[in-house]
């Protein structure tokens, strides 16, 4: 598990990101760099990292479940996921 402040600290920067987006857009159209190094450095889009959505997990997330790969093995061999299920051959 990951520490409850590194998931705040991504939940913070996502609301940021959010926030700023509009604003961003018009200044990158505009060429107006100056104003976009007055943004916050937690607004960039860029400075987001894939998290695991229950445990936190950085690494071995899968985009497309927004899991980790332990918590999406766990889940699929329980059936929770519909659509998976386990190969063998």
């Amino acid at each position: 598990m990951a520490k409850e402040s590194m998931k705040a600290r991504e939940v913070k920067r996502a609301k940021l990101v959010e926030k700023y987006a509009k604003k961003r857009a018009e200044l990158l159209a505009e060429g107006d760099y100056i104003g976009l190094q007055k943004l916050p450095k937690n607004a960039s889009p860029v400075r987001m990292h894939n998290r695991c959505k229950l445990s936190g997990r950085p690494k071995g997330y899968m985009r497309m479940f927004g899991l980790s790969r332990i918590n999406f093995r766990e889940m699929a061999l329980q059936g929770l996921i519909p659509g998976i299920k386990k190969s063998s051959w």
